[in-house]
């Protein structure tokens, strides 16, 4: 190597074997700076002392909160507004809002890709948060001034005027913006809450773990109350003031989340990872005779600053040798400038390794969200079909508000497993941190399975003492403990997702981790809806009404319930052997394994081939 070649560091690699490489100098750790990389606002190392812990964490935390209250204000009872207001029909109205919803989690993509490309977590969910807000109001503007008329219309029994086109044009697009600005904020602000504990250091990284769990808590004690209170209002017809709260509790949250501005660890963006991906493979594909080597082959290391991809640097690791060829450098590569369609860098190379590793996993998770959707859809259908009225006052129990039977359970878990059941697991385990991240997802499928073959004993005894046509002498609280098992299943699954994918992702590619598990849960509800489709096509043949009827004492609920039972054990299996398949990176000389002992820790190697 000549010394105009001063800044190519190269790795040898002898055939299919161990690596031969120069040492990497350790980094020198001074206390008063956080060891991860991150800077402050002004794009400065971040002082420990003076950034990031609790404090911006606690900003974030209630910033979630109120955001999640204001989106739920709107998304618990859209259903019921495109009827009541709008005049559309149910079938128009269910289908405009599972676009809508889809919606939210696709505009999740996008601001994941600006923040990790481009903007940085900051910065990303400032701008998405001022959308949502502005959203919210011209949604609160339009219903209060032109959509809601005449003067106490949208209940029940009071349907609203007709509209015209220039009204329900500004309805759609505050709704939309609501969708583009919540999709943008959300994959965002988790990770910018997880950036404020060093993971580096020991303590910080316990309460990087907690984080997520009591962020996970934020988020259903928000919908708790938007399911009640705003739910309530909204029901009677005061659609203008609940909306109205919901922009109120935005706006709040955005000013709480712009005050913590001086205290927030960053991270900066690394960069179009699209760009990169598509540079690995084509060089891949250019090299491909290279993998036919079986003498000594050296790796392009590249400069460690400018390919660090916004955060620590990546190590080569084993698996996925093919894409290895992207990173052979050659003579050529020596005597002159890079041609990066030609000649990848290793840490461009372990992201896509990375990714690729991590996809079956995502894969498994998809199906628990199948799961975890008939919470808000055939569980409530199925309690509409109870008895629901209470002993004494006679109050008749909304099928809907079940579902806080599921948020109380997922507090009372977050709140348990911390303080009891992770510490008893620990001493019984010896390891410290207690379960692994991918043995608490695989926790959460096996608790989900048990969900659905409860909902359908329930089923079954429903069914068995049903009365007059669409009701049962069954009360509606024999569903709490359905509704129990998913919210345990469900701070198993969904917080260990963002754990694992948070601390598995590369830097430069933090937010796309959340979105990932965004995304998850929208192709769930895509492939619900797909099973219940096909489910219902096949058993309404030669004149049979079918598993799920209009009214469900002449159907077969209790089937279908355990026919998603046997689906989620299915995929459990497969969940086993990509889990006890899954190896994860190396970052600055160490697995994610070892700088993840306190935390969560991954099943050993090896890695998929």
């Amino acid at each position: 190597m000549s010394a105009n070649d001063g800044d190519m560091k190269m790795r040898a690699i002898v055939g299919e074997g161990g690596e031969v490489s120069a040492p990497t100098p350790k980094q020198d750790k001074c206390c008063e700076y956080t060891l991860d990389g991150s800077v402050d606002f002004k794009g400065r190392p971040a002082v420990k002392g003076k950034s990031g812990g609790w404090l911006a964490g606690a900003l974030i935390l209630v910033n979630q909160g109120l955001a999640t209250l204001a989106f739920f204000g709107v998304n618990v009872n859209l259903v019921l507004f495109l009827t009541r207001v709008l005049g559309q029909s149910n079938g128009d109205a269910a289908n405009n809002v599972s676009k809508w919803t889809g919606t939210v989690y696709m505009f999740s993509l996008i601001g994941a890709f600006l923040s990790d490309s481009y903007w940085g977590r900051y910065k990303t969910c400032a701008i998405f948060q001022a959308i949502f807000v502005l959203g919210l109001a011209l949604l609160s503007v339009s219903s209060h001034l032109y959509l809601i008329r005449p003067d106490g219309c949208g209940m029940e029994h009071a349907p609203c005027g007709p509209h015209s086109g220039k009204e329900l044009g500004i309805f759609y697009i505050a709704l939309y913006m609501i969708a583009f600005g919540n999709g943008g904020y959300q994959p965002n602000i988790a990770t910018l809450g997880a950036d404020q504990f060093d993971e580096d250091d020991p303590a910080e990284a316990h309460s990087k773990v907690s984080f997520f769990s009591y962020f996970y808590l934020a988020l259903n004690l928000g919908s708790l109350f938007s399911n009640t209170f705003l739910s309530y209002l909204e029901d009677k017809g005061s659609w203008a003031l609940g909306f109205w709260a919901s922009a109120a509790a935005a706006a709040t949250a955005l000013l709480l989340f712009l005050s913590g501005t001086l205290r927030y660890r960053c991270f900066q963006p690394g960069g179009n990872p699209i760009g990169r991906i598509c540079q690995v493979a084509i060089a891949a594909c250019r090299n491909w005779k290279a993998g036919a080597s079986t003498g000594v082959v050296c790796l392009y290391e590249g400069d460690e600053k400018a390919d660090a991809a916004g955060g620590r640097k990546l190590l080569h690791t084993q698996g996925f040798s093919f894409l290895d060829r992207a990173a052979h450098a050659d003579t050529d590569s020596k005597l002159g400038a890079r041609d990066p369609w030609k000649l990848c860098t290793v840490p461009q190379v372990e992201e896509v390794k990375t990714i690729l590793r991590l996809l079956p996993i995502w894969l498994c998770t998809i199906l628990y969200s199948v799961v975890f959707t008939q919470m808000a859809s055939l569980f409530v259908v199925q309690g509409a079909a109870m008895r629901r009225t209470t002993p004494f006052s006679g109050f008749s129990v909304p099928p809907s508000s079940m579902s806080a039977f599921d948020i109380l359970t997922v507090a009372t878990t977050i709140f348990l497993y911390g303080r009891a059941i992770c510490p008893f697991l620990a001493r019984l385990t010896g390891r410290p941190a207690g379960p692994t991240e991918l043995q608490r997802m695989g926790l959460g499928l096996v608790v989900g399975a048990l969900a659905m073959a409860t909902a359908g004993t329930v089923e079954h005894f429903r069914k068995a003492r049903a009365a007059a046509a669409m009701s049962s002498d069954l009360h509606i609280m024999w569903q709490v403990p359905q509704y129990a098992l998913i919210g345990v299943s469900e701070v198993m699954m969904y917080v260990g997702q963002l754990e694992f994918f948070n601390g598995q992702m590369p830097d430069g590619l933090k937010s796309f981790g959340s979105a990932l598990c965004m995304m998850s849960m929208s192709l769930g509800n895509y492939f619900s809806d797909v099973i219940v489709s096909a489910v219902t096509r096949l058993t309404t043949t030669q004149g049979r009404s079918g598993w799920i009827p209009a009214d469900l004492n002449e159907g077969h609920l209790d089937k279908f319930y355990f026919l998603l039972a046997v689906l989620a054990v299915a995929d459990f299996a497969v969940y086993l052997v990509c889990a006890s398949r899954y190896g994860s990176g190396k970052v600055d000389g160490r697995s994610s394994d070892d700088e993840e002992e306190g935390a969560a820790g991954q099943v050993s190697p090896p890695a998929y081939a």
